[in-house]
């Protein structure tokens, strides 16, 4: 599986720039961001970051990013 480590945009940015398609949705009274990279994914594995990502993986593949606390990291 691959490793990412998500400190600033220019880590983000490959996952962004690698789909041509983003479909994000953000929940304000949970205040969580949903940054999905791949429609209907269906992830199998996740991990949570020290900055409170939950990064989404689909067969060993990044399928997502979940930004918990969304409007603090503004």
């Amino acid at each position: 599986m691959e490793e990412v480590e998500f400190k600033d945009i220019k880590a983000v940015l490959p996952y962004f720039l690698k789909h041509k398609f983003l479909w994000t949705n953000y929940d304000d009274k949970a205040d969580v961001l949903y940054v999905h990279f791949k429609e209907n994914a269906v992830s199998d594995d996740s991990e949570l970051t020290k900055d409170d990502l939950i990064i989404r993986y689909e067969v060993g593949e990044v399928v997502g990013i979940t930004v918990l606390n969304a409007s603090k990291k503004m």
